[in-house]
């Protein structure tokens, strides 16, 4: 199928090069010169492990073009895939449509033949409807348009292998010829045994929002837990592992620390409240705001645990913060608790010290006023104390008693509960970390 793709973002890219090596012949169009010169050139502007050799192979066999040409993209194009962003409206919680609208509005303009217009980024529900009722104002002597719904639920780190061995696919369509277009585009993967739900494009537009208000309320449960456990002397790991077991619960998510951040749930959960006060049924999602408020506790809890430390005095303490983007495997920082964390500790006047495996050029241009370390044991030397706070497989394998040599201290806060803490204790550290009252006594 001839597929053009609005957005050559994290979602844009990705999703083009995966249908590319579907066998599709894609063209992508974004407006930014310079990220599509790069991608052109077979390099990507943001880490995802796998992509860059897949681009470079899609980028070989012909199938796959970037353009900052609009017309080039939809000319001949049957089907066309909306992937731009829709970030939090400044100084509200409701999602901001523009760049959704200019897309849509620009492939209105230059299509030239008939086919459908698939949104896939995530949206209020009720936006696909009402850009349905914009195509079917046009003239009969247009290229006829159907607009589906198509969410995406790609995770940082693993978004290839979530795009081509997805877990299932959503298609929000209000025709059998849009059904019957999601159904051709997909036809290997659904070939292959993915299991699909056609639906109308209200509920389509709902999957998404639901499942990340979900997931969100599931690593906020947990991090609730443990603010209990820490005052009852209890421990939230332990306790989390117990849950686990239970079926009817899972282990998924259920790991308590900083808590999320990122570009989808935290504005996913605003967004969706938003809209939802907009439908008249503010009370039946109100529980999302608290549950960002117990996301946001988890890193003030950091900054206490480390405040009670220094008896309340940061001042020209050496810190060591392991992890700058909001998850390993990543090098978005956007709404990260690790950045949120090192900045708060550097504006009580700590000298911070950064260091990430693959997000430190994002993070510096967010907090330009940190120190960043390109060396995970150059961040650490002379450190009176050392936060971990994103879970990176490099951190995990630390060797106490090397790093033990390198510090001025040997105190460690494990924000992420993700280390052997009666390992880092036997070699002579001083261990703190959330939810783990019995530790902390």
């Amino acid at each position: 199928m001839r597929i053009s793709v609005f957005g050559a973002g994290y979602l844009g890219a990705i999703h083009a090069t995966c249908m590319a090596h579907l066998g599709h012949d894609v063209t992508v169009c974004d407006v930014d010169a310079p990220k599509v010169a790069l991608l052109s050139s077979g390099h990507t502007p943001f880490f995802e492990p796998g992509f860059e050799e897949l681009l470079q192979a899609t980028l070989a066999s012909g199938r796959l073009v970037f353009t900052g040409s609009a017309d080039e993209a939809v000319r001949g194009a049957e089907m066309h895939f909306i992937c731009v962003g829709t970030p939090q409206q400044q100084g509200a919680d409701a999602a901001d449509l523009r760049y959704v609208e200019a897309a849509f509005n620009t492939i209105v303009d230059n299509v030239d033949v008939s086919g459908t217009i698939v949104g896939k980024s995530t949206v209020p529900v009720g936006t696909a409807q009402r850009l349905a009722g914009l195509v079917s104002e046009r003239g009969e002597d247009d290229p006829h348009l159907e607009v589906a719904w198509n969410p995406e639920f790609l995770r940082e780190g693993t978004a290839i292998q979530d795009t081509l061995n997805p877990d299932r696919l959503v298609f929000g369509v209000d025709s059998q010829t849009s059904e019957k277009a999601m159904t051709e585009v997909y036809a290997k993967l659904i070939n292959d045994g993915t299991p699909y739900i056609t639906t109308d494009l209200a509920t389509a537009e709902m999957v998404k929002v639901a499942a990340n208000s979900f997931l969100a309320t599931k690593i906020s449960f947990i991090n609730a837990m443990a603010e209990i456990c820490e005052v009852a002397s209890a421990d939230v790991v332990t306790l989390s592992r117990a849950l686990g077991y239970d079926d009817r619960i899972g282990s998924k998510f259920l790991n308590a620390g900083l808590g999320f951040g990122g570009g989808c749930l935290p504005k996913d959960i605003r967004a969706f409240s938003a809209r939802a006060g907009e439908l008249g049924a503010a009370d039946a999602v109100s529980f999302l705001r608290e549950i960002d408020k117990i996301n946001q506790r988890r890193r003030e809890r950091v900054i206490s645990i480390v405040g009670n430390i220094f008896h309340g005095d940061f001042l020209g303490r050496h810190i060591a913060v392991l992890g700058a983007a909001f998850k390993p495997n990543s090098d978005d920082v956007r709404d990260s608790p690790a950045l949120n964390v090192a900045a708060t500790m550097h504006l009580k006047g700590a000298s911070v010290c950064v260091h990430d495996p693959q997000a430190i050029d994002n993070a510096r241009r967010m907090f330009p006023t940190l120190t960043y370390c390109g060396s995970l044991k150059d961040a650490c030397r002379d450190a009176d104390l050392i936060v971990l706070a994103t879970e990176w497989g490099e951190y995990r394998n630390i060797d106490p008693n090397e790093f033990r040599a390198l510090v001025r201290q040997p105190i460690l806060v494990d924000a992420r509960n993700a280390l052997d803490h009666n390992y880092w204790s036997e070699s002579g550290w001083q261990v703190h970390a959330l939810g783990r009252g019995v530790l902390n006594r």
